[in-house]
């Protein structure tokens, strides 16, 4: 799969004075990852079709091969994954993880489950993110995980182990990729006995995990649930391929479009996911609507127009904590300002996205609070030309890419991006995207 591009070290964006067009969306980065691990533990071979080509993706794919994976590329969105029935040809390997949360807290578990001799490290921003809990769940049932740099970080050496117990917990409060990582090597352990998964405290992110057990399901495992308190995996379930799979668009990069046509006037419509999407990201329209947009939605399409000055919003984005960064940027062409709550897991994704976007709002002119879990924005009067840092964090780039929008309170500005090529985590043509529906003239 081709995923890179040779951007420059910046990219200047002039002002935008109107947002319209059709944008088609990449995969979506949580389905595609999953599903790529659901293949290869499958019986069966399974083709799936419109995956994401990235970086992250890019991560996945080469871990499986080097675990002994059989995999093909039929085209640049259409991959054949010859399943291995929960087993793995491979007993040794060294995988690198890239930055990728999404390949490597599922992978452990599996990996831990499975048993062999793995070491797992990536760049640096991924041996600053914690994978302790994770850890802790599965050694506590007899898993043998040991840390080789921090402890509570990766990188990791997962030797083989026993597992003696079939019950275990893990917080719920850090990142929803624990539970997703647990479930998914669950059927792996529920051999002659139930699995159950206890969540300890609140379980953020919920979407992600109705995304984890609609897939499950696609491959031939149910769960039982007893609320979000704790998950039970019945014996005598196997991944099963269902022959082939379309990966849906990705919700969260559809914000970024949605907002530019709630900005600029619009309509902007995003193909490839709808109102029947498993994504969570998708509420992200609720959101743009409660500011004054106008959202419609069709089976594999949402469109979003604006109606003038975005109205001020104070809500709870526990639920789409990647989404929400893009409201952060949307607020900068509010009435008033807006705040958005829960959202503590920012500080542990690719960068502190807390402080980084405190830190680059504040260049365009904003006020902006900084809390432990929230942040406050009050727009400036006028915006700043910036020059935006990107934190090697795909998701600062493209939503402050939307600061260059106009918008009818004529308040967008020349933005220059640095480190643009960041995007390839799972956005690789988005600037081309972005530039597709920009338009120069007047409304």
């Amino acid at each position: 799969m081709t995923q890179s591009k040779h951007y420059p070290q910046h990219i200047d964006l002039e002002p935008v004075m109107h947002a319209e067009g059709t944008v088609r969306l990449p995969g979506s980065k949580s389905i595609s990852n999953r599903t790529l691990l659901l293949a290869a533990l499958s019986e069966g071979t399974t083709t799936i079709h419109d995956l994401l080509a990235s970086d992250d993706t890019m991560v996945m794919l080469g871990a499986l091969r080097s675990l002994g994976i059989v995999w093909e590329e039929i085209d640049e969105r259409t991959i054949v994954v010859h399943g291995q029935a929960g087993v793995l040809p491979n007993h040794e390997a060294d995988l690198f993880m890239g930055n990728a949360g999404t390949a490597i807290r599922p992978l452990t578990a599996a990996l831990a489950v499975i048993g062999g001799d793995y070491t797992l490290h990536g760049v640096s921003r991924m041996h600053e993110r914690p994978i302790g809990d994770l850890v802790d769940a599965l050694n506590e049932i007899g898993t043998q995980i040991e840390y080789t740099g921090e402890q509570g970080f990766p990188p990791l050496r997962i030797r083989r182990g026993h597992i003696h117990a079939n019950r275990m917990s893990v917080r719920g409060n850090v990142s929803s990729q624990f539970l997703t990582a647990l479930l998914m090597s669950a059927p792996l352990m529920a051999r002659g006995h139930a699995v159950t998964i206890d969540v300890v405290g609140e379980l953020i992110s919920k979407p992600y995990i109705e995304i984890t057990l609609n897939l499950m399901r696609r491959f031939g495992v149910t769960v039982e649930q007893n609320g979000w308190a704790s998950f039970t995996v019945q014996p005598g379930q196997k991944y099963v391929s269902p022959g082939s799979i379309h990966v849906e668009g990705d919700a969260s990069s559809a914000s970024y479009f949605l907002a530019a046509g709630a900005i600029g006037g619009g309509p902007v419509r995003v193909e490839g996911v709808g109102q029947d999407s498993i994504q969570g990201d998708v509420r992200f329209a609720d959101a743009l609507a409660r500011m004054g947009a106008t959202i419609t939605r069709g089976e594999n399409w949402i469109e979003a127009r604006g109606n003038g000055v975005l109205k001020a919003i104070d809500a709870d984005f526990n639920h789409i904590p990647d989404a929400a960064m893009t409201i952060a940027v949307a607020a900068l062409y509010a009435d008033g300002t807006s705040t958005l709550r829960n959202i503590a897991s920012w500080r542990v994704k690719e960068t502190d996205r807390l402080a980084a976007m405190a830190t680059e709002l504040r260049k365009v002119g904003a006020t902006v609070e900084e809390g432990a879990d929230y942040i406050s924005i009050t727009p400036p009067e006028e915006l700043l030309p910036a020059t935006i840092d990107t934190y090697d964090d795909h998701r600062m780039a493209m939503c402050f890419s939307l600061a260059a929008l106009d918008g009818k309170a004529r308040r967008g500005n020349a933005m220059r991006i640095n480190d643009p090529k960041c995007v390839a985590k799972t956005f690789p043509d988005y600037f081309e995207a972005f530039a597709s529906i920009a338009r120069n003239e007047l409304f």
